[in-house]
């Protein structure tokens, strides 16, 4: 019997379900335009909020460092790959989150793994939202501790559930994105860092989609509820608004401390590359020093919501430049998706099994001109 049969039968599954994906290739640089086979099509598919990505500053910045210090780390931080721009990126972020220390990976998704099974193991407890990201619901099969997920921002099933088992376990971890990458919204972060203080629970937040973009300097969701002054980790990643590659865990000096030894994912990686963390690095100068791109970001959402606002769209609640709008199916995601690329839009479907139900999502760019959004709008309409 051929061990490897049963790979043909399960793409044969995923293709009945319109759950197939594949790759498509976008041609020349970053933009709020780009040319995909062959066409030029206004891009609502990048998480590249601010526009960083093909900023003429991250990319000298990047080249200055490659010239300098090659392009590669070469190594982990804690034997070879250590350099000077490391310990600077690191910096501003803790500046920029108001933090007493941060630590750069080499991926969002590693930071995620790396914090969450150093945090916690097979004696303690995470609950976890259950629309969470792929990196944090792994990163907690991974560190062996028992899991209970909660309802999509249910704080009272959420306490109910601490209630009944919390004296149960050593440690009890939180985890919850903060801004919910597949649908837009927040969490209620100021009421789960209550309910972590009267549990006693650790509390982490992945910052991915609200760095940049939320709060008064572009800090991220707990800058935007005011909670900077409160205990708790937080995530986030270097390559969406950031505009670069790499992820980052900022919190006290202790947590920052304590994963520099155990965060398994962080030592026995090779270090971000030099042209990446210079790169991230003159992303986070540009957020601090130019709010007017976040302002533009956030003139581009609001104007998409008020347009769309009466279509006969079943659009998400957002708080975010992310909104989504559900369908019936895959296959009808699928119908929609192709349509908007044939008229010159580029908003993917989104399917199971990355989500519930069936959707388009549509990022805003600061780049973004309203003559884009008002074309998105003409042929969503069009398509009604």
């Amino acid at each position: 019997m051929n061990p490897y049969a049963w790979l043909e039968q399960s793409l044969a599954t995923i293709h009945r379900a319109d759950w197939y994906r594949s790759v498509q290739s976008i041609h020349g640089g970053a933009g709020a335009t780009v040319v995909l086979t062959r066409s030029e099509v206004i891009n609502f598919a990048s998480n590249d909020y601010l526009g960083l990505a093909g900023d003429d500053r991250l990319i000298q910045a990047a080249t200055t460092a490659i010239q300098n210090f090659g392009t590669g780390s070469t190594g982990s931080r804690l034997l070879s790959g250590h350099r000077e721009l490391h310990g600077e990126l690191e910096t501003a972020i803790a500046s920029l989150k108001q933090t007493e220390d941060a630590l750069v990976f080499s991926s969002g998704y590693l930071a995620n793994l790396g914090a969450i099974t150093a945090l916690v193991g097979k004696r303690d407890l995470i609950l976890s939202d259950e629309y969470n990201h792929s990196s944090l619901k792994n990163g907690a099969i991974l560190s062996g501790a028992a899991v209970i997920e909660y309802p999509h921002c249910n704080v009272a099933v959420l306490k109910s559930r601490l209630q009944e088992v919390r004296q149960s376990y050593r440690r009890c971890l939180i985890i919850t994105d903060s801004v919910f990458s597949m649908d837009g919204d927040l969490c209620p972060l100021p009421t789960l860092l209550d309910i972590a203080e009267e549990f006693s629970c650790m509390l982490l937040v992945d910052e991915a989609h609200a760095t940049g973009v939320l709060g008064k300097n572009g800090a991220g969701c707990v800058e935007h509820f005011g909670c900077t002054s409160q205990q708790l980790i937080q995530v986030g990643t270097l390559s969406k608004a950031l505009g670069s590659l790499g992820g980052y865990v900022a919190g006290s000096q202790n947590l920052i401390d304590f994963l520099r030894n155990r965060a398994a994912t962080w030592i026995y990686t090779t270090a971000l590359s030099p042209g990446d963390t210079a790169a991230a690095l003159e992303g986070i100068k540009i957020v601090k020093q130019e709010p007017t791109r976040r302002h533009r970001l956030w003139e581009n959402i609001n104007y998409l919501q008020n347009l769309i606002e009466h279509l006969p769209l079943k659009i998400l609640p957002s708080e975010s430049a992310i909104i989504c709008f559900q369908v019936a199916s895959a296959a009808e995601a699928l119908k929609i998706g192709n349509y908007l690329k044939e008229s010159g839009i580029f908003a993917p479907a989104i399917r199971p099994p990355t989500v519930p139900t069936s959707r388009i999502r549509i990022s805003l760019m600061a780049t973004h001109q309203p003559s884009h959004i008002e074309k998105l709008v003409e042929v969503l309409k069009d398509f009604g």
